[in-house]
């Protein structure tokens, strides 16, 4: 039987101003491995994805990427403290515990790309109401 074990699965994302797009996810808190002039490879423990220095808009604002953390509050602290959003131009959202079981923010990065940060939170933990 072949042996179809996927081992890692990263997504190319895209910046309309690739310099610009750099400095977010830096000052978000990844740390950037490696760099070319067309493409970068950021990574944050074992979670990666590649920057890739191609735009278009329609790809841009209707993509969403899912980064599950340890710690989703920290996470928001860091972008709150960092003024993403007033640096960047960005929205930055607060975070909320939601009915499928995640505590979660939603950012948006400076090319219109959706992020949904998020940790998983025990049923008993969530606030009533939310969702």
């Amino acid at each position: 039987m072949p042996n179809l074990d996927a081992l890692e699965l990263k997504a190319f994302v895209p910046a309309r101003n690739f310099k610009r797009s750099q400095r977010f996810y830096l000052d978000l808190g990844f740390s950037c491995a490696w760099a070319s002039p067309d493409l970068a490879y950021f990574q944050c423990g074992n979670t990666g994805f590649l920057l890739e220095n191609d735009y278009l808009a329609i790809v841009a604002e209707n993509f969403t990427l899912h980064l599950l953390v340890a710690d989703v509050d920290a996470w928001w602290q860091r972008a709150h403290d960092a003024h993403l959003d007033d640096v960047y131009g960005v929205k930055l959202t607060p975070p909320e515990d939601r009915a499928w079981g995640m505590r979660e923010f939603t950012l948006t990065d400076p090319s219109g790309v959706r992020w949904r940060i998020a940790q998983t939170i025990a049923p008993g933990d969530l606030a009533h109401g939310a969702g």
